[in-house]
């Protein structure tokens, strides 16, 4: 069998070695592909879960991909809000090969001291003294549902109902995808887990009126994502949190989307002065490796005791380190602050544009995370074409709207050729 020198293997003082890879290997394969044969072999070989644009990327840097056939592209999309720290970090990805060359993975029956470090700075940062760590954003919401059962129990409260708000979307576990607040993501899943009630978003009457005796707690995004970049009246979540209070509940804040430095804070729940008592988080915790989280209270966290939930993969040596590397590039680089800045940015150039008759309705959202509203006449699906055709990659969200979620070390310049791509393109689509 014939064989191909290749760099990659690291050597014990940091310097990467020649490894031996079969000419034949998938390793290459993958490395020759056109954007074309990564179409066929998915349409063959993937389940059809996924309504896929006729794009492979293949590489990645700071706000930047290139596809299999070479063209590059402006990211405002991120990885669904994922790339915070933008593709390929240096510091990330040297964390990653320096874990990944010394240890990946033990078990949760051993202590891992990146897992007890990096719970140490996400309480740092937030309201939380405790923190458990899984592989996804479903599976933090799954540990926070069971941790607001537990201490409803521990607590001796007849409830075990979660209220969460219609348009809202917490994860695809059968237990998340009930707790989503939306009938499109529930049917042909039948029959789904009870325990779940709902409410409208940004309306503390409705909310007030579906908490009973049977609620143990209140479960919301900070802004809604998946549902339209629903962004709450100023006075709604305070409302919340004092109604949570006074009828004995808890506040778990779904931050999987917004936490992070997304929407100009380190977590979106800070924009309105209040504190949640479980949160959770994923997407760009780990700089593009998986990794979730739940934090809570010591008062909440406590009621959890060995053997109640584990995660054979979660806060694994690997995935930790890759999340600690992330944190301090956010830091250090000041990227909570240019989400805030770029946001607004953003916000105002297509304000300008929209004062010159662009057909579009709203432009909402805070920081990073954000949605271009267009007029009726306006097809999202065509616009989010043409914008790939001309290099830019944003996300349409339904028949109206555009998600935009780039990584955070946007600067300036990318913002306002994100803008005007998508302004001629709506011009283009209308006619």
């Amino acid at each position: 069998m014939s064989t191909a020198s290749a760099a990659g293997a690291p050597a014990a003082d940091g310097e990467l070695l020649p490894i031996t890879v079969k000419a034949d290997s998938y390793v290459n394969k993958v490395q020759m592909m056109t954007n074309q044969q990564a179409i066929e072999l998915t349409r063959k070989y993937l389940m059809p879960t996924y309504a896929q644009l006729p794009v492979a990327f293949v590489r990645g840097e700071g706000a930047w991909l290139w596809d299999a056939d070479g063209k590059q592209y402006l990211d405002f999309v991120g990885g669904i809000a994922v790339i915070g720290v933008g593709h390929c970090h240096r510091r990330v990805a040297e964390a990653i090969c320096r874990q990944a060359r010394t240890l990946m993975h033990t078990s949760n029956l051993y202590h891992i001291p990146p897992a007890a470090q990096l719970a140490r700075r996400l309480c740092e940062l937030s309201f939380a003294d405790r923190a458990f760590f899984a592989n996804s954003g479903a599976e933090a919401n799954e540990a926070a549902i069971k941790l607001a059962r537990k201490w409803a129990l521990c607590n001796n409260k007849p409830g075990r109902d979660v209220v969460t708000a219609y348009q809202s979307f917490h994860g695809r576990t059968l237990a998340t995808v009930t707790a989503t607040g939306q009938e499109k993501y529930h049917k042909n899943f039948a029959p789904l887990p009870p325990g779940f009630k709902y409410a409208p978003f940004n309306d503390i009457q409705a909310l007030a009126q579906v908490i009973d005796d049977n609620t143990c707690a209140v479960m919301l995004e900070p802004i809604q994502a998946e549902g339209g970049i629903n962004v709450p009246d100023d006075d709604y979540l305070p409302q919340v949190r004092q109604l949570c209070d006074e009828r004995g509940v808890l506040l778990i804040l779904d931050e999987v989307q917004t936490g992070l430095g997304r929407c100009g804070k380190w977590f979106a729940y800070q924009h309105w002065g209040i504190t949640p008592d479980i949160m959770t988080l994923a997407k760009s915790l780990g700089g593009g490796f998986p990794i979730g989280a739940c934090l809570a209270t010591e008062q909440v966290a406590n009621c959890f005791q060995p053997g109640d939930h584990a995660s054979t993969f979660g806060g694994n040596h690997l995935a930790c380190a890759a999340a600690l590397a992330t944190l301090e590039v956010l830091q250090d680089e000041g990227l909570v602050d240019n989400a805030a800045r770029m946001g607004a940015l953003i916000k105002a150039l297509f304000a300008e544009r929209m004062e010159d008759g662009l057909a579009i309705k709203q432009i909402r959202g805070h920081g990073l995370l954000l949605a271009v509203q267009f007029a009726d006449d306006v097809p999202a699906k065509q616009v989010e074409a043409a914008c790939l055709q001309e290099g830019l990659v944003v996300n349409a969200m339904g028949d109206d709207r555009l998600r935009l979620a780039p990584p955070l070390v946007i600067g300036e310049e990318e913002c306002c050729r994100a803008v005007d791509i998508i302004c001629q393109a709506v011009i283009a689509v209308t006619g």
